[in-house]
């Protein structure tokens, strides 16, 4: 499983297998009790021997499907070494806008429904696979721009961990657990920039480190 998994990490996946962890995704989202290979071989119209050959196991195909999803968040996307204000902004902002329409969607939700009931039944490690690729890759991803931030003079924090958690926190809020617990939010692409756009406001409020204006400089 770990070779399998290493490889996940190192190289994208291609198109069919994209949508093999598609038609894995649809599964949970539908039925988790039938997440088995035999019935995403029949969903993604592949042989079991193929899903065997790309992933390793059940658990490097767990892994590279929660990779996959986790990718639609845009942590540290092309991260600069040096960091103006507008460029630290807009990268936190797009990871905001991008967790948020990621963890309000249903495959999201079905996701972490599925990971939490098999962690409290240790039915599988889907817990621990969401936890490793999901939460804590996306913190590693986005802990290097905080640090450009800093190094830039822009941010200060002592911890790039515990300021990383405290965006997360301020990002999502409430939102996960209640969209778990089943109620149902509407949330528009217009309300996620707005939400997001105050989370990235508040946070630079906390770890901000107030800049000369231009206009005044000699």
């Amino acid at each position: 499983m770990m070779q399998a998994s290493a490889t996940a990490e190192q190289e994208a996946p291609s198109a069919r297998q994209q949508a093999v962890l598609d038609a894995v995704l649809g599964l949970m989202v539908e039925d988790s009790e039938q997440l088995t290979m035999d019935a995403v071989a029949r969903r993604a119209s592949c042989s079991k021997e193929t899903l065997y050959k790309w992933f390793g196991d059940r658990d490097g195909l767990l892994t590279a499907t929660v990779r996959w999803q986790a990718s639609r968040v845009h942590a540290g996307r092309d991260a600069a070494q040096v960091l103006d204000g507008a460029t630290l902004r807009e990268r936190l902002q797009d990871f905001a806008v991008t967790w948020l329409e990621v963890i309000t969607g249903p495959t999201s939700v079905a996701l972490n429904r599925i990971a939490i009931a098999h962690a409290g039944s240790r039915k599988s490690n889907l817990g621990g696979i969401v936890l490793a690729n999901g939460r804590f890759a996306i913190g590693e991803r986005v802990k290097p721009v905080l640090e450009a931030g800093r190094a830039a003079g822009l941010l200060t924090f002592a911890d790039s961990e515990a300021a990383f958690r405290t965006f997360f926190g301020l990002v999502g809020r409430d939102i996960q657990i209640r969209l778990l617990l089943g109620e149902t939010l509407d949330l528009d692409g217009a309300e996620i920039r707005r939400d997001a756009g105050r989370a990235v406001e508040q946070f630079l409020a906390l770890y901000g480190r107030a800049q000369p204006d231009p206009k005044h400089q000699a």
